[in-house]
């Protein structure tokens, strides 16, 4: 199904860095399995689906102790046998990301292989989301 994935998390002391902000570390971990659950409900297969890459993972604005992180995800291009998805991190009511990026993921079979899933996005989804899946189109061209 194509529609946005959101999740919402709240900043907590064992989240923090030495700097009392949002670790790097956790706000990818969670980016990671927000971008996983996109993919998952695009593709439909949790057991099928590997994580290959995340591309650019930019951190724009801290995060504090009590802020709530909801994060973002939509599928934003397909190639034969992967899935990218954007993902974009908005703290508190923010109306601007704190931080963005994609995560690729690749259709695998029992044996680890991966293989072509038949997923393309439709031209009307592509043009609501045009920025993001024009990025995500650059980033794949350069390798990123």
């Amino acid at each position: 199904m194509l529609k946005e994935t959101r999740t919402t998390r709240l900043v907590k002391s064992q989240d923090l860095n030495h700097h009392g902000t949002l670790f790097a570390g956790r706000i990818a971990e969670w980016f990671t399995e927000t971008c996983f659950l996109a993919a998952v409900r695009y593709f439909g297969k949790a057991e099928d689906l590997v994580c290959v890459k995340i591309h650019g993972l930019t951190f724009m604005k801290p995060a504090h102790p009590g802020d709530a992180i909801e994060l973002v995800a939509i599928p934003a291009r397909t190639g034969r046998k992967s899935l990218t998805i954007a993902g974009e991190v908005y703290t508190n009511d923010d109306t601007s990301p704190s931080a963005r990026g994609f995560a690729t993921f690749v259709s695998v079979d029992a044996e680890g292989k991966p293989y072509a899933h038949g997923l393309s996005l439709p031209a009307d989804w592509i043009e609501a989301h045009r920025e993001l899946c024009e990025e995500a189109e650059r980033i794949q061209a350069q390798g990123r």
